[in-house]
């Protein structure tokens, strides 16, 4: 256990992403993948290429911010996408992986065009569950062809 096992909420299910998304006004919000905020945070909220193993100004996250041109369609949904888009994120990170959402401030973009966060503060662990009920929901209302962003696959 590490000190933010012991002190981080969890999110249990979608909706309780929902109501963090909304109890942060809409402020941007971002999931990292990595072994945790202890890590990141001793690190000097410092990433890697994973290509060229060159250093990032920052840690790299995934936007959780609802795009405009999504309208008026379902916020749950839209959450469940982001998860699900980069769920490949936790198998090639390897063993102690796992999601956690924070607010942060872009401060560059990575190799990948994504956004390289400092100043994080960690919020809550996003469970399991939640990534199950995303896949599902996704599954259910996307397209067939609709994947994750995992170039692998």
């Amino acid at each position: 256990m590490t000190e933010w096992d012991d002190r981080l909420p969890v999110v249990r299910d979608l909706e309780e992403l929902v109501s963090a998304f909304r109890r942060a006004g809409e402020e941007d919000l971002y999931v990292r993948w990595s072994r945790g905020p202890d890590a990141d945070l001793c690190s000097g909220e410092e990433s890697r290429d994973g290509l060229t193993g060159m250093p990032l100004p920052g840690l790299s996250a995934n936007s959780l911010a609802r795009q405009p041109w999504w309208r008026g369609r379902s916020l749950r949904l839209w959450l469940a996408r982001r998860l699900h888009d980069y769920q490949h994120l936790r198998e090639r990170g390897g063993p102690g992986v796992r999601p956690w959402l924070l607010r942060g401030r872009e401060i560059a973009r990575g190799p990948d065009n994504e956004p390289l966060i400092v100043d994080a503060e960690p919020l809550a662990w996003i469970e399991d569950a939640v990534m199950h009920e995303a896949r599902r929901l996704v599954e259910r209302e996307a397209p067939a062809d609709w994947g994750s962003m995992d170039r692998q696959s």
